[in-house]
């Protein structure tokens, strides 16, 4: 079957967040996810490692680990948590974006906005 039947990427072979490559800092792993720098925004970024939307009560404790990281690097309220997936909309993941901004202000240049 294409992954392209649905318009999503689906198949976690070559689901880019399923392949994990570590091509930017990453700055936690355990059995359920792994926190990230992301190669687009250069922001914290967690993934939940299962292909898919996890329950309610998992979301909690993926954005709970997101928050932990994104302290650390903008400080308790130098953030936000932006939950849209917009590339990898079938694959849970969400950003921690700093205050008043989309990009990560260490970045050297911005990107155009996806």
């Amino acid at each position: 079957m294409s992954k392209w039947v649905t318009g999503l990427i689906s198949a976690d072979d070559e689901c880019p967040l399923c392949v994990a490559a570590r091509v930017t800092t990453w700055h936690f792993e355990d059995e359920e996810c792994w926190v990230a720098d992301c190669m687009v925004c250069a922001t914290p970024m967690i993934v939940w490692k299962a292909h898919g939307l996890p329950n309610p009560e998992l979301e909690r404790r993926l954005l709970t680990r997101l928050a932990e990281a994104a302290a650390e690097r903008y400080g308790d309220e130098g953030y936000w948590i932006d939950g849209q997936r917009r590339r990898i909309p079938d694959h849970w993941h969400a950003h921690a974006r700093p205050a008043g901004g989309f990009f990560d202000p260490s970045r050297p240049s911005s990107p155009i906005l996806p």
